[in-house]
C-alpha cells in the first residue's frame, strides 16, 4: 500500500467516524465535508473528479430535499401531532395497541415519505403524545427508530438510500414491487413481533387515551394533500422508469409555497426549519466514496461480486447479509455509495442487487450508527430530554435485525 492510498483510507475513515460520532457534538456535515476537502487539498483527488463525484448525486440531493421541504410543512401545520394524538385516542388506554398504532403510523410515513421523515418528524410528536398518554416512551420511540429501517424499501421513495444504490437508475415500479412487496412485508411483520417480544414488559399495562385534540387546520390538511399528490406523482414515475428527484424536489417546494400562501404566512419558517445539512453530508460521502475507488477498493469488491455469479443465490444470501452488518461498521449511505459503483462495474444477477439493497435498508436497524436516519431520530429524542446509548439500542437490534433480515433475504431468493 502507498502512501497516498493509506492517506486516503485514514482520512476516509476518520470524516466517517466522525459522521457517526460527531465529537466535539459538530454536525454531521462537517466530518464528511472536511474530509472531501483535505483529499482534494492534500492533493489525494484532483478537483475535477471531486466535482465530477458531487456530480453524481443531484437526484439524491433533490429528493431529499423535497422530501424534507414536505415534513417540514407538514411539522409546520400540526400533522405529525395530530397524527400521534389520534393514535392515543385510538389506543383507548391500552399501551399495548398504542404500541401497535405507531408503529402503523410509523409504516405509513416510511413508505411515502421516507425514513427520515419517521426519524425526524414523527418522532418527536410521538414522544409528546407518550408523555400525554403518561406510558413509557422508549418502547413507542424505539418502534418509530425500527419501522423507518423495516418499511424502507416497500417502494422506492421509502429510503434515500434506494435511489443511491441504484445510482438513480430505479427498477420500474412494477419490477420493484414484484422483488420487494414480499421480503418488505416480512420484515415489518417480524420487525413488530420481535420488538413487541422484547419490550413486553414495558408496554403492559394501561395508558391515558383522553388526550386533547383539536380539529386539523386547514394547512394540516392541505400538506396531507400536497404528501399524497406526491406519493401518487412519484408512483407514476417510478411506473414510467423516471428518475425520481426531479418530481420530489418540485413536489417539495410546490406544496411549501402554497400552504403558506394559502394560510397568508411566510414559507421562510419551513425553509428555515429543513435540515439542510443533509445536502453537504451526502455530497462530502461521494467525495470520499470516489476517493476509494481511486485507490482501488471498489474494484475489490466488484471482483467479489463477480466471482460469486455462479450461485445467485448464496451470492444474494451472504452479500446481503454481510453488507447489513458492513452498514453499522461505516453507516449505509457510504455502505450504499460503495456497493453502487461496484454493482455497476459487477453487473450480478438481479437478485444479488435486491438482497444487496435489502441489507443496506434492514441492517441499520441493529445499531444507533447504522443509517442516517437513526442518528437523526437519535438526535430527536435527545432534543425531548431521552436518550438511548449504543449498547442499550443494541440490546433491542441484535434481536430485531438478523431475524428480520433472514426472513427479508429467504422471501426475496424465494420470489426467484
Amino acid at each position: 500500500m502507498t502512501a497516498a492510498i493509506g492517506a486516503t483510507w485514514a482520512i476516509a475513515g476518520i470524516s466517517t467516524a466522525g459522521v457517526i460520532g460527531r465529537p466535539m457534538r459538530w454536525p454531521e456535515w462537517i466530518w464528511a465535508v472536511a474530509g472531501a476537502m483535505l483529499l482534494v487539498g492534500a492533493g489525494l483527488m484532483p478537483v475535477e473528479a471531486a466535482g465530477e463525484a458531487i456530480a453524481k448525486g443531484l437526484d439524491v440531493y433533490l429528493f431529499l430535499t423535497g422530501m424534507m421541504l414536505l415534513s417540514e410543512t407538514a411539522r409546520e401545520n400540526g400533522v405529525f401531532d395530530w397524527v400521534a394524538a389520534t393514535a392515543v385516542n385510538h389506543a383507548h388506554g391500552s399501551t399495548a395497541r398504542l404500541f401497535l398504532l405507531v408503529y402503523i403510523a410509523g409504516a405509513v410515513v416510511t413508505v411515502f415519505m421516507s425514513n427520515d421523515a419517521t426519524a425526524v418528524v414523527l418522532t418527536p410528536a410521538v414522544f409528546v403524545a407518550a408523555r400525554k398518554a403518561r406510558a413509557d416512551p422508549l418502547p413507542l420511540l424505539f418502534a418509530c427508530a425500527l419501522i423507518a429501517n423495516a418499511a424502507s424499501f416497500v417502494l422506492p421513495i421509502s429510503n434515500p438510500a434506494n435511489l443511491v444504490l441504484y445510482d438513480g437508475q430505479i427498477p420500474p415500479l412494477a419490477k420493484w414491487i414484484g422483488s420487494f412487496a414480499l421480503p418488505s412485508l416480512a420484515s415489518i411483520v417480524v420487525t413488530f413481533l420481535v420488538l413487541r417480544l422484547v419490550e413486553k414488559k414495558r408496554i403492559r399495562g394501561n395508558c391515558e387515551y383522553d388526550v386533547a385534540r383539536g380539529p386539523l387546520s386547514s394547512g394540516g390538511r392541505l400538506s396531507i394533500a400536497g404528501i399524497i399528490l406526491t406519493a401518487i406523482g412519484l408512483i407514476v414515475a417510478s411506473a414510467l422508469d423516471k428518475q425520481l428527484g426531479l418530481p420530489t424536489a418540485i413536489a417539495g417546494f410546490s406544496t411549501a409555497l402554497f400552504v403558506s400562501l394559502t394560510g397568508r404566512r411566510s414559507p421562510i419558517p419551513i425553509v428555515r426549519s429543513v435540515s439542510w445539512g443533509v445536502l453537504p453530508l451526502v455530497a462530502g460521502l461521494f467525495v470520499l466514496v470516489e476517493a476509494l475507488d481511486r485507490t482501488g477498493a471498489i474494484a475489490i469488491i466488484s471482483d467479489q461480486l463477480k466471482g460469486m455469479a455462479a450461485n445467485p443465490m448464496k451470492a444474494a444470501a451472504s452479500s446481503g447479509a454481510a453488507l447489513a452488518v458492513a452498514t453499522n461498521l461505516i453507516n449505509n449511505l457510504p455502505a450504499g455509495l460503495i456497493t453502487s459503483t461496484a454493482v455497476a462495474r459487477a453487473a450480478p444477477p438481479r437478485i444479488v442487487t435486491d438482497a444487496l439493497l435489502i441489507g443496506v435498508d434492514l441492517g441499520p436497524n441493529l445499531s444507533v450508527t447504522g443509517s442516517l436516519a437513526t442518528i437523526l431520530w437519535l438526535q430527536a429524542i435527545r432534543r425531548e430530554g431521552e436518550d438511548v446509548s449504543f449498547w442499550r439500542f443494541l440490546r433491542v437490534g441484535i434481536f430485531v435485525m438478523p431475524a428480520a433480515l433472514a426472513v427479508a433475504l429467504s422471501a426475496r431468493i424465494l420470489t426467484g
